[in-house]
């Protein structure tokens, strides 16, 4: 015999429903939150532009800065090796 959703949620704790209830509330404010500061992002993104930067090399350093330094030689070293290896 299958059990209904309805019987799962109703042999759960009332402690139980509301710790559930928590973490989605929870997640729920998170994503808000996250998607108030990918707009706050592009903002920024969009007044770098209007200076006259170029917003793609801006990603890429933000994003390389996130790296190890280990990790950023190792695709240095990797780029070169490609380059010469197609270059006629």
């Amino acid at each position: 015999m299958m059990i209904s959703d309805a019987d799962r949620a109703d042999s759960m704790g009332q402690a139980t429903r509301e710790k559930l209830k928590q973490f989605v509330a929870r997640i729920e404010r998170l994503e808000a939150e996250k998607a108030e500061l990918a707009t706050d992002i592009r903002e920024v993104y969009a007044e770098i532009k209007t200076f006259g930067f170029d917003t793609k090399v801006m990603r890429k350093i933000v994003a390389t800065r996130k790296k190890d330094p280990n990790e950023i030689a190792e695709e240095e070293a990797l780029f070169e090796l490609y380059m010469g290896a197609i270059q006629d």
